[in-house]
C-alpha cells in the first residue's frame, strides 16, 4: 500500500506542478470573473493539494504501520 501511495503522490505531485504552471502562463486568478476553462483548471489544482496531502499520510502511515506490524 505504500508503494501505491507513494506512485499517487508522485503523479499527483507533477500534475500539481503542471497545472501551476498553466495557472501562472494564463494568468488565472481565482474569483475574478473565470471562463469555464479557467474555473476547471481551478478546481483541478485544488484537487490536487488534497490527493498530495492524502497520499502523503497514507505513505507516511505505511512506513511506520509496516514497522509496527
Amino acid at each position: 500500500m505504500q508503494k501505491i501511495a507513494t506512485k499517487i503522490f508522485i503523479c499527483a505531485s507533477v500534475l500539481f506542478g503542471v497545472l501551476g504552471i498553466i495557472m501562472v502562463l494564463t494568468n488565472t486568478d481565482p474569483g475574478e470573473g473565470d471562463t469555464g476553462l479557467e474555473k476547471v483548471i481551478g478546481k483541478l489544482f485544488m484537487v490536487t493539494v488534497f490527493v498530495i496531502l492524502s497520499s502523503f499520510a497514507l505513505s507516511v502511515a505505511g512506513k511506520y504501520l509496516n514497522g509496527k506490524s
